[in-house]
């Protein structure tokens, strides 16, 4: 398998997974017990690891929201949780799922081994990353379970973050990178029928360049794993997915 096989086929399955315990019953109670919903414990505690910042620096990291319900969602949220004390509690959800869900799964030790690996390069090149820099300098669980879904978030927001950068390098305003490939999720991030852009065929071809250029930023971190690293996160990847099928079956 090439490395551009590789990518398209791990990144993808990542950002699936990493974000599978957002809106599960673990993490709900979690922000009930903070006095947060779950769409205000999601902005807080995705947010918080910014620290105690202004709205605007949170839509600028989250990218392709609609900055006047992340205003709203944001100081809603902090009103009643400090944001680092929030970002914990997300990431103790987060915990929470995955031992529940993970723990028979078989080959986590080697997936984390192998996600730590990418991740190492990753911190060491995390400029103009701060999403992901806040997640990336939060203590990793112990436990296999636990710590195997931390990184597979963490991840997930490395890539996103270079995404957002690519996306912006290449044109395209996020607002209609959103609206072009995930039309479906657009009253979900805030935004109504009539602020629905025109997406053009040069936007079109920018989002593609933009994907490409997602690619060449992420691929030196995940270059840095072998043959048995790569299978390591594969069959991890395979094991994890099985199991949150497992679990919405029952």
């Amino acid at each position: 398998m090439s490395i551009a096989q590789f990518l398209d086929d791990a990144c993808t399955r990542i950002n699936d997974l990493g974000w599978v315990y957002y809106f599960s019953p673990e993490t709900t109670a979690k922000g009930e017990a903070l006095g947060l919903d779950t769409f205000t414990f999601y902005a807080v505690g995705r947010g918080g690891v910014l620290g105690d910042v202004e709205p605007a620096v949170v839509g600028a990291a989250f990218g392709y929201f609609k900055p006047s319900i992340v205003e709203f969602l944001w100081n809603e949220g902090k009103s009643k949780v400090a944001p680092r004390v929030a970002a914990r509690a997300h990431m103790d959800a987060a915990h929470e799922y995955a031992r529940a869900t993970f723990a028979d799964v078989v080959g986590l030790e080697a997936y984390c081994a192998a996600a730590e690996q990418v991740l190492a390069y990753a911190i060491a090149n995390a400029a103009a990353y701060p999403l992901f820099a806040g997640y990336a300098a939060e203590p990793l669980a112990e436990d296999l379970p636990a710590r195997a879904l931390q990184l597979t978030t963490v991840l997930r927001e490395y890539r996103g973050c270079a995404h957002l950068v690519a996306v912006v390098a290449s044109g395209v305003d996020p607002k209609v990178a959103h609206f072009a490939r995930r039309p479906e999720m657009w009253g979900m991030f805030g935004w109504a029928d009539d602020d629905t852009p025109t997406v053009t065929e040069h936007d079109i071809e920018a989002l593609a360049r933009a994907d490409e250029l997602t690619d060449e930023l992420v691929v030196a971190a995940y270059a840095t794993l072998d043959e048995v690293g790569r299978s390591a996160i594969l069959a991890g990847l395979d094991a994890m997915e099985r199991a949150v099928q497992a679990r919405a079956a029952h």
